[in-house]
């Protein structure tokens, strides 16, 4: 008997049911339909009717590629894939621990035997340990308002032994958050500040440039500034650079920054990195790549900075020191008054290996426009710098060293925001904090829609 729905009417009823399950495929299963379809016709046309029902849920299976079983375990494979790579590359930054600590933030400290350190995995540095202390600026005094006891894993009373170094512990879940594992560990390829407006990387910045520098030094008040995007951080740091603004960019960076997309939360946490390419292929956060070598054993890099400064109450600042070795030639990174934290090895770099041509100091924070508009993500305090000590963040302190290896104040320092109604900067001289300035604000406002 052939099925015509012109002129059979049981066959007008299958076509109503196959148009209604048209309609509805997305909510109901494959089961349901025939189910539907079954009920709607006489015994005579039960082969007709398993033929068209067969093509119904056909036809929902090509309007949605994705339920195909084949799609699915292609998609299954690929995130099999990812999590087998992601492994993979845990293994080669996460040591064997002769001791393990666990912060009160949930971090997890790895005490490492300092010779097997990641930095040890570079080809030019295999085999090697890390170097005799260096020679140390003249002119240096005492720095920032805290000893090596800063960090919030501290509070857990324990110690990494002698010989070790703490190293933050990378798990699966950091490096699925991040956009690829290719960029995991890394910032945005335009992350210093240029002579115009840098793409979503938004600066307020004190600098000096136009001689040869081979060292900088500051002291930062620390704040935990609100993040809103979780693909956003705010920062604030030391650069140190040489080289054009082109691909051959060097930098050695250090400071304090929240990092949702980093670390998993909105703690102000201390920071190093480096490039010799302008942050495209070479470089990375802490000690996520082989690069900077850590000689102590008190200090984490990527853990939590604690305590940090209030809004009209007390103000937690943090001393950093950058300088060339002029015995070895390898950057040195101090924190406090005198804490040798470790140094980036000159081989890292072309152009760091003679000396850096400009300095930098600043915020820096990622504008993603998410949603059609500025962020409200927040840059140092989350308030400008008119504002000034106690509710506005400050850089103090701010001096080079010059060939001699001598500390000097900073001559002819010039500030700069990218965009000023949404973070500002003021820079001043005076005879407690030398050259300084404060700067920030709050992002997204009237004047910054």
């Amino acid at each position: 008997m052939e099925l015509d729905c012109r002129r059979n009417q049981q066959t007008r009823s299958l076509s109503q049911c196959l148009q209604e399950q048209e309609t509805n495929r997305r909510r109901k299963s494959t089961s349901d339909m025939a189910s539907c379809c079954i009920s709607s016709i006489i015994p005579i046309v039960l082969f007709p009717l398993v033929l068209s029902c067969l093509i119904c849920p056909a036809r929902s299976s090509e309007s949605d590629g994705s339920t195909r079983p084949e799609n699915q375990t292609l998609l299954a494979g690929r995130e099999l894939q990812k999590l087998r790579k992601i492994r993979e590359h845990l293994k080669k930054i996460n040591k064997d621990a002769v001791k393990t600590i666990q912060s009160l933030d949930g971090d997890m400290i790895d005490c490492v035997p300092a010779h097997q350190q990641p930095a040890f995995e570079h080809p030019q540095l295999r085999g090697q340990k890390p170097m005799e202390l260096p020679e140390r600026p003249k002119g240096h005094r005492e720095g920032g308002m805290m000893e090596a006891s800063f960090q919030l894993w501290h509070l857990s009373g324990e110690e990494c032994p002698e010989g070790t170094v703490p190293i933050r512990r990378t798990r699966e879940e950091d490096m699925l958050r991040a956009s690829s594992i290719r960029r995991f560990g890394r910032k945005g390829i335009r992350s210093v500040r240029r002579d115009f407006t840098s793409s979503d990387h938004e600066h307020a910045v004190g600098y000096v440039s136009g001689d040869q520098y081979y060292g900088a030094k500051a002291s930062i008040n620390v704040w935990a500034p609100k993040v809103t995007k979780p693909y956003e951080f705010s920062l604030s740091q030391v650069w140190v650079i040489s080289g054009s603004f082109g691909n051959d960019l060097n930098t050695i960076e250090a400071g304090w920054q929240v990092s949702p997309e980093l670390y998993g939360d909105s703690h102000p946490r201390f920071f190093t990195y480096w490039t010799t390419d302008a942050y495209q292929t070479t470089g990375c956060y802490n000690l996520l790549c082989s690069g900077f070598i850590q000689t102590n054993s008190r200090i984490a890099i990527g853990a939590a900075i604690s305590p940090t400064s209030s809004y009209r109450g007390g103000q937690f600042d943090i001393s950093l020191l950058i300088w060339k070795d002029p015995k070895h030639g390898n950057w040195w990174l101090q924190f406090g008054s005198g804490i040798l934290v470790g140094y980036w090895p000159s081989l890292l770099f072309t152009h760091l290996r003679d000396h850096a041509t400009m300095l930098q100091f600043g915020g820096e924070i990622v504008n993603s426009r998410q949603d059609g508009f500025h962020t409200s993500t927040q840059m140092g305090s989350g308030h400008f710098s008119g504002e000034g000590f106690g509710r506005a963040s400050y850089f103090r302190n701010l001096q080079a060293v010059d060939w001699d290896n001598s500390l000097v104040p900073l001559s002819n320092l010039k500030v700069l925001a990218d965009h000023p109604n949404c973070y500002d900067i003021q820079g001043g001289v005076n005879n407690v904090w030398g050259n300084y300035f404060y700067y920030g604000g709050p992002g997204r406002n009237v004047r910054c829609p």
